[in-house]
Formats: structure tokens, sequence, C-alpha cells
């Protein structure tokens, strides 16, 4: 009988050098051909490493088919670059024959086998819903190769004998058909290239002979392509032809390509897109629209593992909560791996959570459940251990007095017997200290719950713990204004954009008053960054201005604001001065007048520290890192009034919750823009965290600073409404307008 081999570490290295994967792999892993109808994903010992620095360390990662994962973790664990090793197939151990699609934090990837396909008649000037409904490459190949056939062998379908005795149909019905084959055969070599190049030993010398047959393959196909015909040829390729043609139906069948620019319509229409946009050409949308664009793209393509990298960016609470019912209906049997910073989004659409963990180590940690359940879940466990170390201690220094008490009788009296008793004590209490209860919530079991060899019969209890907390540090608080009044004042306010041709805000009546939260909610291009604009400009005597109506301000107040764009201008900033750093860039910032020494206290205790405010360029700086640094440009003056919009998008969860702990804490007065949902009702509704529901003491959270309830209006048809019950009530009313729509 052989015995097995042992496991064998392969690393991928492909392209980008930057990127290193190395995975656990023996010669019975499931891969490829081994085992062609397998979709689960599950890798062993994988570590992950980019520009040298390790992000991930001898982790299992294990993705099931059908199931729905978040993937979360914080800014700079990995989290992205694991998708794209998964996208680019640069995984050992990931079965070739699984197709994965990666929409990206910028742009879409597709699997590394998968050649761009030049699709007819699309160009600059298609539609959005031409772009959309032809992105699928795999379709557009399979439609192109039925294409060719029905144009060449279309007498071939109606009536063989009339082909065969018209030479020049023949004739063209063999050249499409060798044509045909070429690019089958060119299709499995570079997939043959690809798996050769990550595999190594027996294996490798494996895929390197299978990539020599497929090379001469290629070979053969070009030769035969200009091969003189004969009438054998001529039978042959039509033999050949109809099967392509029945194996192209097939494909395109199992794909549902018919229904493609249904299906096309329907997301673009649940994303927010009208039918004026839809017929629009591609070119013509911006930023943001073509990021909509770009994951419709990817949701309706037929994939096995389809991996969204903050797809909630760049939408309002409408798309938000279509596509949360989207992944969970249409897509409910395809696996589905999300990378988000929205709480509640992720809680949505999550059946197991995977999870980058930084401490102990650079781990995956599996949860079946969402983020919330999970923080629940591991809240109780660490206060069970924590109560079951306290008791075990108290019961362990009770017994051990009581040892030492008996040490000191028998000394006294000279007793041997008890001195023996006492020792045989102290052994038992050594080896049965430690975990009483087993993984299962039964009595802990030696054989069972504690395998191998140890030196103790219990294992110790070890208590839980969370990734380091983040913690973010607002300056000192805005000073008392001198007088009373409010801070700015909106009377009958309307605005139109030079040849807009209609009213963007119409008749907005807003006040605000020193220390009061006010949120502004509604869909994008409803109106609420051009309110903020109008509010900045009037502070500061700019443009633009009203069209009808007044705004007045405090003529005392520092009013301050952090932009939607404040990221992309940050980065437009650093690619002009490529040696600008966050320190020099909060130097020159106007109105600054601290030394190095203050704005690297101020940067700080925003989260940019040592190196990275000094080394680090502005335009290598991480979008999270540019959120803090432009995040201190707006508050360093301590305003009375601090507007942020859209502040969220580049923080992580946990970075989230640390600014949500800060501005509870500030004193100032905040307008709030913004589409996550967990932000707004914890920072203007003043609802409390969930981590501050319970704290480890038993106590009810009062210390969290969750202050009196702000005020949420929603922006809509140019106009202001006040929702009396906040953030609740909206996510009702877009409930509502989203249920209207197909899934």
């Amino acid at each position: 009988m052989p015995k097995p081999s042992r496991p064998s570490k392969t690393a991928a290295v492909t392209g980008d050098s930057a990127i290193v994967v190395t995975s656990q792999q023996s010669r019975f892993h499931v891969d490829a051909v081994d085992a062609p109808s397998s979709k689960d994903i599950d890798v062993k010992d994988l570590s992950l490493s980019v520009g040298g620095r390790e992000l991930l360390d001898h982790a299992h990662l294990r993705i099931l088919e059908g199931v729905h994962y978040v993937l979360a973790g914080r800014n700079g664990t990995g989290k992205s670059s694991l998708l794209r090793a998964l996208a680019e197939k640069r995984v050992p151990g990931v079965p070739s024959n699984i197709r994965l699609l990666l929409l990206g934090q910028t742009r879409v990837s597709s699997d590394a086998l998968s050649d761009p396909v030049e699709v007819e008649g699309l160009s600059q000037t298609a539609t959005v819903l031409e772009h959309v409904t032809r992105s699928d490459q795999i379709r557009e190949r399979a439609l192109k190769a039925s294409k060719s056939m029905l144009n060449h062998s279309q007498p071939l379908l109606w009536d063989l004998s009339v082909a065969l005795e018209e030479k020049t149909d023949s004739k063209k019905i063999v050249q499409t058909v060798r044509s045909l084959q070429v690019e089958a055969a060119q299709q499995e070599l570079a997939e043959a290239q690809l798996v050769a190049a990550r595999r190594s030993g027996a294996r490798g010398l494996k895929a390197r002979q299978l990539l020599i047959e497929k090379e001469k393959a290629v070979e053969e196909a070009r030769r035969r392509s200009h091969r003189p015909q004969s009438a054998e040829d001529e039978q042959e390729a039509i033999r050949t032809g109809l099967d392509m043609l029945e194996a192209t139906r097939l494909a395109l069948e199992a794909m549902d390509a018919g229904s493609t620019e249904a299906r096309a319509h329907t997301v673009l229409l649940g994303l927010g897109f009208s039918e004026e946009q839809i017929k629009q050409q591609v070119q013509t949308l911006s930023g943001g629209w073509r990021t909509r664009c770009d994951l419709a793209c990817a949701l309706i393509q037929r994939m096995d593992v389809l991996m969204l990298d903050e797809p909630t960016n760049f939408l309002d609470l409408p798309a938000i909560i279509w596509l949360e019912r989207y992944i969970t209906t249409s897509l409910a049997r395809t696996t589905v791996v999300v990378v988000t910073h929205d709480r509640d989004f992720a809680d949505a659409v999550a059946e197991e959570l995977i999870l980058v963990r930084l401490v102990p180590a650079k781990t995956l940690e599996v949860f079946k459940g969402n983020l919330t359940e999970y923080e629940g879940e591991k809240r109780k466990h660490i206060r069970r251990m924590t109560k079951m170390s306290d008791a075990l201690e108290k019961i362990t220094k009770h017994m051990e007095d009581t040892i030492n008490k008996n040490v000191k009788a028998a000394k006294r009296t000279g007793d041997d017997k008890k001195l023996k008793q006492a020792a045989s004590r102290r052994k038992k209490l050594e080896e049965r200290s430690g975990l009483e209860v087993g993984q299962h919530g039964g009595r802990f079991k030696l054989n069972r719950d504690l395998a191998g060899y140890h030196l103790s019969n219990r294992a110790e209890i070890e208590i839980p713990e969370f990734d380091p907390p983040v913690t973010i540090t607002l300056p000192d608080q805005p000073p008392p204004l001198r007088h009373a009044g409010p801070l700015f004042s909106f009377e009958k306010v309307s605005f139109a954009y030079p040849k807009a041709g209609v009213w963007t805000l119409k008749d907005v009546d807003l006040v605000m008053h020193p220390g009061e939260r006010v949120g502004l909610v509604g869909l994008n291009g409803s109106g609420k960054s051009t309110l903020v604009k109008l509010l900045m400009a009037a502070a500061s005597n700019g443009e633009p201005r009203p069209t009808k109506g007044a705004i007045t301000g405090h003529s005392k107040a520092r009013l301050a604001c952090y932009s939607q764009h404040a990221v992309e201008t940050l980065e437009a900033v650093g690619r002009q001065d490529a040696q600008k750093t966050a320190l020099s860039y909060m130097m020159q910032v106007d109105g600054w007048t601290g030394d190095e020494q203050a704005a690297r206290g101020l940067l700080a205790k925003l989260g940019l520290r040592g190196n990275t405010v000094t080394d680090v360029p502005l335009a290598m700086l991480s979008g999270g890192q540019r959120v803090r640094l432009a995040l201190a440009e707006a508050v360093f003056s301590s305003p009375q009034l601090l507007v942020l919009d859209e502040v969220t998008t580049h923080l992580d969860a946990d970075t989230i919750d640390g600014l949500i702990e800060a501005l509870k804490s500030w004193e100032g007065a905040l307008l709030v823009i913004t589409h996550d949902r967990h932000f707004m009702r914890c920072v203007v509704d003043g609802e409390k965290m969930d981590r501050d529901e319970e704290t480890e003491d038993g106590g009810d959270g009062e210390e969290s600073g969750a202050g009196p309830p702000g005020t949420v209006y929603h922006v809509r048809k140019a106009g202001l409404r006040r929702l009396e019950r906040g953030m609740e009530q909206y996510e009702e009313i877009v409930s509502r307008s989203v249920g209207k729509l197909r899934i």
C-alpha cells in the first residue's frame, strides 16, 4: 500500500509580483478535472502577502457553494487583496472549473481565463442597456460562435443534401469549423498554461506534460485550417458543425442567454437608473453612475462565485435596499462574497461571516450568522469565560489555603500520612484546574475536548477578545458663542443650476442652533449636497448663491465641512505634487497656525501616526487614511457647526464606530448627510450602538454619551420634509418604494 505524500506548499506569483500567495496542497487535493462538479473552495494553510507585508498567515479559507458570505475586517487587513487573488486565479488549490468574478472598488475584473471579447457593433456610442447586456464575455463568445455557424451553415440546417452539392457553401462550412477549432484549442492552451504555472512536484510535471500536448493541439489545428479541403473533410466538418451548434445551443440555454436583456433592464431600474438614463450612451455617465453600471454588469452574469468589494459605495438607500433583496432572492443559489462596511447591509445579506482577525494572529475566523449576531455571541462568551475564570480562581485559592493549613497542621503534629494526603490533593488540584465545560456545553472530557498529549487533564481557560478598538479623538470642544442665536437660517431658499430648467431646491426653510444634530436623507441628486454648498458659500461670501430667498448666519460661528469628494480631491493633490505628505499638507491648510508637533498630535488623534504622515506620499495613502486627513482639515479649528457629507465612505466598520463614539461627545452642532443607516441612527437619532447595550459589568451603557435625538429631513421634490421618527421612518418609505420594483 503506497504511503500518502506529505502536504506541500505551492506558491502562486503571476504578473504582479507584489502579491504572493501560498497554500497547502497534496496529491489528493481537489482541483480542475479531478472534481469537475465541485463548486466549493477549501484552501488550507493559506498565506498572503503584498509587497513583502504579510496579511494572512496559515489561514483556512472555506467557501461553500450557494452560501452568502460577508468578508469583514479593518482597512488594510487584506480583504480586497484576497478577493483579487481569488479572481485572478492566484490561490493554489482553488478548482479551476469554478467561474469567479470580482467587482472591485475601482473596476470589474473577471477570472483570468476569460479573454476580452470584441463585441461586434459595441463601441463608445453603446447605450447603458447594450453595455450591460453584452458585458458577459462567455455569453458573447457563445453567441459569436453561434452566429458564425448559423451564417455559414444555414443550408446545413435546412437541407444537408443541398449543402453537400453546393461546393461553395461546403467550403465555408469547413473553414468556419476549422476556425472555431483553432479558437477552442487556444482556449484550452490558456487554461493549461495557468494550471502549469501554479503547480509543482509530481502534479506540476503532469501539468507541464499536458501543456505540451495542448501546444501540439494548437499547432495541429492551425495546420489543419490551412490544409486543402477534401470531400471527407467536408462531411466531417458538417458533423462537427452540427455538434458545435448543439453544444452552443445547450450552453446558451444553460446561461439563460435569451433573458439577459430583460434581466439587465430590471437590474438597472433597481439600481436607480431611469428609463431615459438606460437609453443614454455609457460615456455620458458620471463616475458614480458608471460605478452603478459596473455593478449591474456583475449582477447579470451567471457565475459560480460572485465577489463584491464595497458594492454600496455611491449607492443611495433605495438602491442599497434593492441590492439586499436581489442578493437574498435572485442570487439565492449563487455563492456571493461581499466586502462592505455598511453594517445594516452586511447584516441583511450575510449567512456566514468570514473575519480577518488581527488578534491573536492574521487568520480567518468563520461564524454562522451576521456581524451583529457575532458581536453579541462573542460578548456573551467573553462574559461567560470571565465568570468561569473568576469562579475557578476563587475555588483554587480556597483549596490552596485549605491544603496549606493541613500541611502546617501535619508538620506541627508530625503526621506523615496527612502530609501525603495534602501532596496528593495538590497534585489533583494542578491536574484538574482549567476548563470544566466542553465546547458543546457539556462537562469537559479529556479524550473528547483536548486531543493530543498534555501535562494537565484540563484545558486552560482562554478568554477571547475583540481586535483592539479604534479610538478617534476630536480636537478641543468649540467655544460657546458670545451671543445667542441660530448658527444659520434658510428662509424660502430656492436654487436652480444655470440652463437646468428645474429647481434643485425650492422654498426651503431650515434653522440650526448650537449643539443640534440634523440629518439629510434622500436620493442621489435630490439636492442635499447643493444645500451644503449654498450654506458654505454663504458663510464665506462665495458662490453659488440662492436664486431666491436668503441665508443668514451667526456672525461669530465657525463652520467646517467634510465634502463627499474630499478623498478624490486629496488624490488629485497627491498626483500633482508627488512629494507632498499628510503632515506637509496639514501644515499648509488655510488657517493652520500650529507647529509640526501640533499637526502630528492632531493627525494621531484621528488615526494617522508615525511614518505614515511623513514618509508616505499623499497619492499612496489609502481611502480610509485620506478620510482621516480630510477630517483633520475640517475639525482642527473646533467649529461650532461641522458638516459631514458621506464621511463613512472608505471607512471600515470599527473606525465608523470609533467616529460615532467621538461625535457623541462632540458639543458642536452636526449636519450629517449619509446613506449609512447605522451611522445616522447613532449620530443623529441618538440611538445607542449594539456594543453599548450591555456593558461587561452588566450596566445599561449610559456612559456612552448618547445625547438627545436630533432631526432628520427627507430631501424630496426640491423641498424638505421633517421625519418625525427619523431614520426609521425613512427606511419604511424606501422599503415601500423598493417593494414596487421587480427583483
